[in-house]
C-alpha cells in the first residue's frame, strides 16, 4: 500500500537537533520507527506524530524550542522546581519578540503563558478597560484581548473592579514555571 507524503519543516534544525539529541539521551536503547517519528513531531512542536498527521499542513511549523540542553533542564528542575518540559511547551507559543502567537487549548498551559504576559504589565498603573486591552493587544497576534485580561482575572493576575472600568495588576511572585519562562523569554536570543 503506498504512503501519502507527510511534509516537515522546522524553524530551526540546530533547535530540533538539540531536541532530539536530549531525547535520545533520556533513552537506554535506540528508538523505534514509531518512537522516532514521535520524537521528530515533538522537536517540531507537536504533542506526538499522530497530532503531527492530522494536522497536516493545515498549522505552520512551531518556532523552534528555545535550546535547552538535557545539563541545563536537569539544573534547572533542580534549583527552581520548574517543570521545564511545561515550559518550553509554553515557550512555543510566543514569537521572536516575546508575544503571543496563538492561544493554548491546554488549561495549564494558557495559565503559564499568562505570566508571561502579566509581567509585561505595568506594576502599580491602574488602567481602564480600553488602556489594559490596547497594551494586551501589543502582547498578542490572535486579537482577542478580552480572553487574556477575564483569564487573567480568573487566576489572580489581575483584578477589576466589580463594574470592569479598572483594571491592575495584582503583585505576587510567579510560579516556578511562571519564573522560568519569564526568563526564558527575557533572555537574548543566540
Amino acid at each position: 500500500m503506498p504512503r501519502d507524503p507527510i511534509p516537515f519543516a522546522t524553524g530551526d534544525v540546530s533547535a530540533l537537533a538539540r531536541s532530539l539529541r536530549a531525547q535520545w539521551a533520556s533513552r537506554a536503547s535506540p528508538p523505534s520507527h514509531v518512537e522516532m517519528l514521535n520524537m521528530l513531531a515533538r522537536a517540531a512542536g507537536h504533542r506526538n506524530f499522530q497530532q503531527f498527521r492530522a494536522r497536516g499542513d493545515r498549522r505552520p511549523p512551531a518556532l523552534p524550542q528555545p535550546p535547552v540542553d538535557a545539563d541545563t533542564e536537569a539544573d534547572t528542575e533542580a534549583n527552581t522546581g520548574a517543570d521545564t518540559g511545561a515550559v518550553l511547551r509554553a515557550a512555543r507559543f510566543f514569537d521572536t519578540e516575546g508575544r503571543l502567537r496563538r492561544w493554548p487549548a491546554q488549561r495549564s498551559i494558557q495559565d503559564l503563558c499568562l505570566w508571561a504576559i502579566w509581567a509585561r504589565i505595568p506594576a502599580g498603573r491602574r488602567f481602564d478597560e480600553r488602556e489594559v486591552s490596547a497594551l494586551l493587544a501589543t502582547l498578542h497576534l490572535f486579537g482577542d484581548p478580552a480572553i487574556l485580561r477575564r483569564t487573567m482575572c480568573h487566576i489572580g493576575l489581575m483584578t477589576r473592579t466589580p463594574d470592569g472600568r479598572e483594571y491592575r495588576r495584582i503583585e505576587r511572585p510567579p510560579s516556578p514555571e511562571g519564573a522560568a519562562l519569564i526568563r526564558l523569554l527575557r533572555a537574548p536570543a543566540h
